[in-house]
C-alpha cells in the first residue's frame, strides 16, 4: 500500500502545470489552421520544458471582457491553472464599450485568478487610428493602469511589430496570419517565461 500511494504522489508531482489562454478571436486561430495560432505553439514550447508545462486555450473569437468575466470562475475551478495570460478587450473597443466598464472587468478577472492564487498576465491591444486618439489613448492607459494597480506582468500590445505590416495581417485588417503567428507568440513570451518559475 505504502509504495502504491508513493506512486500516486510521484504521478501528481509530474503532471504539468497549466497555463491557462482566455482571450478572443486573436488568440482562437480566427480563420488560420488552429495548430498554427499562438496559443498552439506556447503549448509546444511549454510542452518541451524541464518541467513540462502546458497550454489551455479557453479562448473564443467574439469573446468580451463581460463574457469572459462570467466564464472564468468554472475556468478556474476546472483547469487550476498556475498561470492566466488574459487577453480581452478587443470585442469590447471595437463596440465602444465605455472604458471603467471594460476596466471593472477586466480588474474583477484579475482579482479573482490572484484569489485562487494564480499569476496573471494581461494583454493589451490596440484599436484602429479612426477610432480617435482619445479612446485609444484611455484604453491603453487602462491595461498600463490595471497592471501597475494589480502588480501583474503586462504585454502592452499583442501585435506589436504585426498590425502594421500588410503581409502579417488578414484581410480583414484586425487577425494576424499564420506567417506572423511565432512573432506574437515571442511578444507574449518574453513577460510570460518569468511567470513559469
Amino acid at each position: 500500500m505504502l509504495v502504491f500511494l508513493c506512486g500516486i504522489g510521484s504521478a501528481q508531482a509530474a503532471a504539468p502545470k497549466t497555463v491557462l489562454v482566455l482571450g478572443d478571436s486573436l488568440s482562437a486561430a480566427h480563420n488560420i489552421p488552429v495548430e498554427a495560432g499562438w496559443v498552439h505553439l506556447l503549448d509546444a514550447r511549454l510542452n518541451q520544458m524541464v518541467p513540462k508545462w502546458t497550454a489551455i486555450n479557453a479562448s473564443i473569437s467574439g469573446e468580451t471582457s463581460l463574457s469572459g468575466r462570467n466564464r472564468l470562475p468554472a475556468l478556474l475551478a476546472k483547469y487550476r491553472p498556475a498561470v492566466l495570460v488574459l487577453e480581452l478587450g478587443a470585442n469590447d473597443g471595437l463596440r465602444g464599450l465605455p472604458l471603467p466598464a471594460l476596466r471593472d472587468n477586466l480588474d474583477a478577472m484579475i482579482q479573482a485568478a490572484q484569489r485562487a492564487k494564480v499569476r496573471v498576465l494581461l494583454v493589451g491591444i490596440e484599436l484602429p487610428v479612426n477610432y480617435g486618439p482619445r479612446y485609444r489613448d484611455g484604453l491603453r492607459a487602462v491595461y498600463a493602469e490595471l497592471a501597475r494597480r494589480r502588480h501583474v506582468a503586462l504585454v502592452p500590445f499583442l501585435l506589436e511589430g504585426v498590425a502594421l505590416d500588410p503581409a502579417l495581417m488578414q484581410a480583414d485588417g484586425l487577425h494576424p496570419v499564420a506567417a506572423a503567428q511565432p512573432r506574437v507568440l515571442d511578444t507574449v513570451w518574453k513577460p510570460l517565461r518569468p511567470l513559469l518559475r
